[in-house]
């Protein structure tokens, strides 16, 4: 019955999209939000032909990744992440989008900046550096296969235990939760694999705290040590290193944006929240558009034009 009924689901979304696709709308709603940009937040990028391994909903086949820049160059400007914190130009004809992948996946950082340098697009990539050179995340780790890590795992995580991966998987060991075997691609990428893709035109590197903890629930020592630690280290290895942060998890509060200017950061940027509009407010609470793994070529162009993404 369950099954059904998901297939009841996509049905009538597929057919909304459709519905909406064909209305002309699309164009109208761009229009509007022409002088606003998009910051897209990808998480890896699955080679053709690889299984897909870790949590099903950051895992998105390069297929739909290639599909869904060409869809974005037809109908928007993709510029670099700084030049979108910038205020828009008065006479701007098209939105704007920023592409951005969070973790560093090796899959991401190989077969997704492959797909950007064929087209000579810009991307910012987020690092936590503790993780670089083959290490796994524990949210792929713990997610079983074929699905996303169960919510009450996922919570439990991110507050008793603070998002301290090393401190999740001996919990979980202890639990008796298996962890179970990851395709490389689903790892974090080595350093080289980083460097290669920082050579290439466009691509930028920047900040997502040293190891992904849970910046909302550290101390003010742990906390500064997330913060500036990246910093030095990526400055020091990149030269196309901005002083970006993207909180892990998306989860930020007025402590933690305090501390990341303090540590030098210019703007950090959340997870959700939508289009960015051409002055934001607050520059250490920037939005963006998650773009999960399973959403339509429809559905995601719809986004883009603000259809469904506000």
């Amino acid at each position: 019955m369950a099954r059904v009924h998901m297939l009841m689901r996509e049905q009538l979304r597929d057919a909304a999209e459709l519905a909406l696709c064909a209305s002309g709308a699309r164009q109208i709603s761009r229009w509007r939000a022409r002088r606003r940009t998009l910051v897209l937040a990808y998480h890896n990028v699955v080679p053709a032909g690889a299984l897909a391994g870790g949590d099903r909903s950051l895992q998105l086949p390069v297929a739909d990744f290639a599909a869904q820049l060409d869809a974005l160059m037809t109908t928007h400007d993709v510029i670099p992440l700084a030049d979108a914190l910038k205020p828009a130009p008065l006479h701007r004809r098209r939105p704007c989008a920023a592409i951005t992948f969070d973790d560093a996946y090796c899959g991401a950082v190989t077969a997704g900046v492959e797909e950007l340098a064929r087209r000579s697009l810009p991307a910012t990539i987020f690092v936590s550096p503790a993780y670089l050179n083959g290490c796994a995340f524990w949210w792929d780790l713990l997610s079983q296969a074929g699905s996303q890590l169960p919510d009450d795992i996922r919570e439990f995580a991110l507050t008793a235990l603070r998002g301290e991966g090393n401190e999740i998987r001996a919990w979980a060991e202890r639990q008796g939760i298996a962890s179970r075997p990851l395709p490389a691609h689903a790892l974090c990428a080595s350093e080289d694999e980083l460097g290669r893709a920082v050579g290439r035109a466009g691509i930028t590197v920047a900040s997502h705290s040293w190891s992904h903890a849970n910046l909302t629930q550290l101390g003010a020592a742990r906390l500064r040590e997330e913060l500036w630690r990246p910093i030095e280290w990526l400055r020091t290895r990149f030269d196309a290193f901005v002083p970006l942060l993207s909180y892990p998890y998306g989860l930020s509060s007025a402590g933690v944006e305090a501390a990341a200017a303090s540590a030098g950061y210019v703007a950090a940027l959340r997870v959700t929240g939508g289009w960015m509009r051409s002055r934001p407010s607050n520059a250490f609470a920037i939005p963006r558009l998650n773009v999960p793994s399973g959403i339509s070529r429809r559905g995601f162009a719809l986004r883009a034009d603000g259809m469904l993404c506000r």
